[in-house]
């Protein structure tokens, strides 16, 4: 707790899910919190809701995938907390489609927020996180490590984030800049209601049962807990997050074989 008090944490797409917990966490251990979201409705209700239980948080709504937003986001939290301590990219959106039905406009859509949005919010941040030792984090997906049938763009995406974040570490070993790649597996939040279909339309229903997921609340821990410890990485789940990872370093043909039955198994599969 000592070691995040009073230290101020940016969490993009935090108005629900993940994002949420994350705030939740990050200001019970007395860190103070900046919220944002594109929609401004449940951003006001994820302010309120932090404030009533003792947070000190400051809202803004911003669209990362719009880099004026970016840049206002950080000017903004500058001007309200006079630093930044560690920035959390969460804001994300997912697709469940197969490529060969799904329009290009989708993947843009999804590069845009998940891989350019982090890019842009980091490059804003960066020299303040340089200043203050900082740590910049990369909310992924196992999808990131290991390509998911349906999910070309939002592989793609997470697959992207990986990569830039991987390099980013590397260029600032000697600068004192924290960089936590966190790979949650599935995790009961509303990223599957609002997933793209082929023609760009919001899906409106999660295939899958959220009860049988890792709650957002335990995802909020230990991505926290790593980013107070100042890891590389973390990879949530046993079965769904770190055996497969593992297990597609060596046997990448099986693995693919295992993510397409398992995937086909939801109800309405885009590729049965």
């Amino acid at each position: 707790m000592r070691e995040i008090r009073d230290k101020v944490v940016i969490i993009t797409g935090s108005s629900s899910g993940i994002g949420f917990a994350l705030a939740e966490e990050f200001g019970r251990l007395g860190a103070k919190v900046v919220v944002s979201a594109r929609n401004a409705d449940r951003l006001h209700e994820a302010e309120n809701s932090l404030r009533s239980v003792g947070i000190d948080v400051f809202a803004l709504k911003a669209d990362v995938s719009v880099e004026s937003d970016c840049k206002n986001l950080i000017e903004s939290t500058l001007s309200h907390f006079g630093k930044i301590d560690i920035l959390v990219n969460n804001a994300g959106i997912s697709m469940r489609a197969v490529f060969a039905k799904t329009s290009p406009d989708v993947l843009h859509k999804l590069m845009d927020t998940n891989f350019w949005g982090t890019v842009y919010c980091t490059k804003f941040a960066l020299p303040h996180l340089l200043l203050t030792r900082g740590s910049v984090v990369g909310i992924i997906s196992i999808a990131g490590y290991v390509g998911l049938p349906g999910r070309t763009g939002y592989s793609a995406s997470k697959f992207a984030v990986r990569g830039f974040l991987d390099t980013l570490r590397c260029e600032n070993l000697k600068t004192g800049l924290h960089v936590l790649i966190a790979a949650p597996g599935f995790t009961s939040s509303n990223i599957r209601t609002a997933a793209l279909t082929a023609d760009g339309s919001p899906q409106g229903e999660t295939p899958r049962n959220e009860s049988n997921m890792m709650p957002a609340e335990v995802a909020a821990r230990k991505i926290v807990r790593a980013t107070i410890r100042r890891k590389d990485s973390i990879i949530l789940t046993m079965l769904e997050g770190k055996f497969t990872v593992f297990l597609n370093r060596f046997c990448p043909k099986l693995v693919s074989r295992m993510a397409y039955h398992y995937m086909a198994k939801e109800p309405d599969s885009p590729f049965n």
